[in-house]
C-alpha cells in the first residue's frame, strides 16, 4: 500500500514533461485537446507551422469576402457602397461595387492579419533562447492568440474608409516588394541546394542519371522561359503600341541571358563550383514570372487583356476610369500558389548556406535533439531552443507581415481604390514588380561575383 501511495505521488513529476507541453501546446494553463495530434518534432518547427496557419485562415477569409454573393451583405458596414453614389458610368454597376466591397475587405483582413503579426515582430525582439519568458507565448498560450487574432479582424472591419485604402495600398507595395525579394532569395537557396544535391549523389553513385536529370530540368525551365517571353509579346504588346512592355521583356530577357553566361564563366566556376545553368535557369523563369505579373497591371487596355470596365447595358469597356477586376485571372491564381509554397517553404526550412541563414535569421541546418523518451512515446514537440532559438522570432514574424501585405496586393490585382471609389490600375504596380526582378537578377549576380571581388571571404 505505501509502495502504490509511494507511485501514485511521483506520477506528477513523471508526467510533467507531457504536462508541461500539454500547457504550452495550447493556452499555458488549460488542457489542450489538440496536442494528440501533433507529431514528435521541434517545437521550433510546430510554432512556426501554427503561425503560417494563422495566416493562411486570414487569406481563406480574403478568398470568401471575394466570393459572388458575400459583397451584398458587406453593405452594412461603415466602408460599404453608398446609395446613389455616382450617375453615370461604372459606379452604377453592381459588379462594379461588388468588387470594390470586396477588395476593401481583402484590405481590412490583411490589415488585421498584418497588425497581428507585427505585434509578435515587437514582443520577440531580442528573444535569445526558450528560457526566455517571452518564448512561452511564442510557442504556447495559442487559445488566447486566436481569440487576439479575431479580435483585430473584428475591429479592421469597422474601420471607417476616410483614406485608409490609399494609405494602406502603399504599405502594401513596399512590404509586396520586400517579399518578393524574399521569395527570390530563397529561390535562389533552393536551386544551390538542389544543384548540389545532385551533383552530389552523382558522384556518390557514379551514375550519368543524375547529370541527365540536371540537364534535363535545366532544358526545361530553359523551354519554359522562352515560352512565356513569346506569349507576352503575343498578349501584352501591339506592333505599333506597348513599348513599355517591349523594353520591359526584352530588357530583363537580356539581363537573364547575361547572368546565365556568368554563372558558367571559368573564373566564376573556379570561385562557385556548385554555380551552373540549373541556378541560373530557374532565375530566369522567375523573371519571366514577374514580368509576367508586371505587364498584367499595366494600365492601357490595348497592353493588357485583363482590364475590363462594365456598364449598366452589358457592355464591356476600357478606360483609365475604373477598371473592374476579374479577381480569378490567370495571374492572381498562379501568385496565390507560389505565395503559399514559399510561405510554408519559409516555416519549415533550414539552409545549408551561411549566407542565406545570415540573411533569413535561421541556424545553419541545427541537429534534430532528442526528446526525451516520454515524449517521443507520446508523439509530442519537444523543446530544441534552451540554449538558443534555432531562427528570428521577431524576423520570423516580419516575413509573416511582409506575406500578408503581399498576399493582399496579389488577391487585388495590386489595384488602387481612387478618388471617384473606382478599381483604378497604376503604373505604380507595375514598376514596383519590374524593379523588384531587376533586384532580383542583380542579388543572384552579386551571389556569382563576390566571391571574386571579395576573396578573402569564405562564400562556402
Amino acid at each position: 500500500m505505501d509502495g502504490r501511495m509511494m507511485r501514485s505521488m511521483r506520477l506528477p513529476e513523471d508526467e510533467a514533461p507531457g504536462q508541461d507541453y500539454t500547457a504550452s501546446c495550447l493556452c499555458g494553463s488549460a488542457p489542450c485537446i489538440l496536442c494528440g495530434c501533433c507529431p514528435s518534432t521541434r517545437n521550433s518547427t510546430v510554432s512556426r507551422i501554427i503561425f503560417t496557419f494563422f495566416l493562411f485562415l486570414g487569406v481563406l477569409v480574403c478568398l470568401i469576402m471575394l466570393s459572388p454573393g458575400v459583397e451584398s451583405q458587406l453593405h452594412k458596414l461603415p466602408w460599404g457602397c453608398d446609395e446613389g453614389t455616382g450617375s453615370t458610368g461604372v459606379m452604377q454597376s453592381h459588379i462594379d461595387c461588388g468588387s470594390l466591397l470586396g477588395q476593401r475587405a481583402v484590405y481590412r483582413m490583411c490589415f488585421a492579419t498584418a497588425a497581428f503579426f507585427f505585434l509578435f515582430t515587437v514582443l520577440m525582439i531580442y528573444v535569445r533562447s526558450s528560457q526566455d519568458p517571452r518564448a512561452a507565448f511564442q510557442n504556447g498560450f495559442w487559445f488566447f492568440k486566436f481569440l487576439i487574432f479575431v479580435g483585430i479582424t473584428v475591429g479592421a472591419f469597422y474601420i471607417p474608409d476616410g483614406s485608409f485604402s490609399d494609405v494602406w495600398f502603399y504599405f502594401g507595395v513596399v512590404g509586396s516588394f520586400l517579399f518578393i525579394l524574399i521569395q527570390l532569395v530563397l529561390l535562389i537557396d533552393f536551386a544551390h541546394s538542389w544543384n548540389q544535391q545532385w551533383l552530389g549523389k552523382a558522384e556518390e553513385c557514379d551514375s550519368r542519371a543524375w547529370y541527365a536529370g540536371l540537364f534535363f530540368c535545366t532544358f526545361l525551365f530553359y523551354s519554359l522561359s522562352i515560352v512565356a517571353v513569346a506569349l507576352l509579346f503575343v498578349y501584352y504588346t501591339e506592333p505599333d503600341a506597348c513599348h513599355e512592355g517591349k523594353v520591359f521583356i526584352s530588357l530583363n530577357l537580356t539581363l537573364c541571358i547575361c547572368v546565365s553566361i556568368i554563372s558558367v564563366l571559368p573564373k566564376v566556376q573556379e570561385a562557385q563550383p556548385n554555380s551552373g545553368l540549373l541556378q541560373a535557369s530557374v532565375i530566369t523563369l522567375y523573371t519571366m514570372f514577374i514580368t509576367w505579373l508586371a505587364l498584367s497591371n499595366v494600365p492601357d487596355e490595348k497592353c493588357n487583356p485583363h482590364l475590363l470596365t462594365s456598364l449598366d447595358n452589358g457592355t464591356i469597356l476600357a478606360g483609365p476610369e475604373g477598371y473592374v477586376t476579374q479577381w480569378w485571372d490567370a495571374p492572381s491564381i498562379v501568385g496565390l500558389i507560389v505565395f503559399i509554397l514559399c510561405t510554408l517553404f519559409i516555416s519549415v526550412r533550414s539552409s545549408n548556406h551561411q549566407q542565406v541563414n545570415s540573411l533569413m535569421r535561421t541556424e545553419e541546418c541545427p541537429p534534430i535533439l532528442e526528446g526525451t523518451a516520454q515524449q517521443r512515446a507520446a508523439g509530442q514537440a519537444f523543446d530544441n531552443e534552451q540554449d538558443g532559438v534555432t531562427y528570428s522570432y521577431s524576423f520570423f514574424h516580419f516575413c509573416l507581415v511582409l506575406a500578408s501585405l503581399h498576399i493582399m496586393m496579389t488577391l487585388t490585382n495590386w489595384y488602387r481604390p481612387g478618388e471617384t471609389r473606382k478599381m483604378v490600375s497604376t503604373w505604380t504596380a507595375v514598376w514596383v514588380k519590374i524593379c523588384a526582378s531587376w533586384a532580383g537578377l542583380l542579388l543572384y549576380l552579386w551571389t556569382l561575383v563576390a566571391p571574386l571581388l571579395l576573396p578573402n571571404r569564405d562564400f562556402s
